[in-house]
C-alpha cells in the first residue's frame, strides 16, 4: 500500500510539471512579455528544468525545442512507473 500511494504521489508531482510546461508555453502566445506575476511564476517553476535542456539543444533558430523535449521526457516517466 505504501508503495502504490508512493507511484501515485510521483505521477502526480510529474504531471503536474508537464502541466506547467504546458501552461508556460501557452502562456507566451498569450503574453509574450512575460511580465505579469502568473507568468513569472511558470518561468519560476519551469526555467531550472528547461535551461539545462535548452543548453544541449542545437539552436533551433526562433524556435525552442526544450519543452517539447521535458514533455516526452516527463511522459516516458509516467508511462515507466508501476501502477
Amino acid at each position: 500500500m505504501g508503495a502504490s500511494f508512493l507511484y501515485n504521489f510521483l505521477r502526480f508531482l510529474l504531471l503536474a510539471f508537464e502541466f506547467l510546461v504546458i501552461g508556460r508555453v501557452l502562456f507566451s502566445y498569450i503574453e509574450p512579455s512575460g511580465r505579469s506575476a502568473f507568468s513569472q511564476f511558470l518561468v519560476a517553476i519551469t526555467e531550472p528544468v528547461l535551461a539545462p535542456v535548452r543548453n544541449l539543444l542545437p539552436k533551433g533558430g526562433a524556435f525552442d525545442f526544450s519543452p517539447l523535449v521535458v514533455i516526452l521526457v516527463l511522459s516516458f516517466l509516467v508511462r515507466m512507473l508501476p501502477g
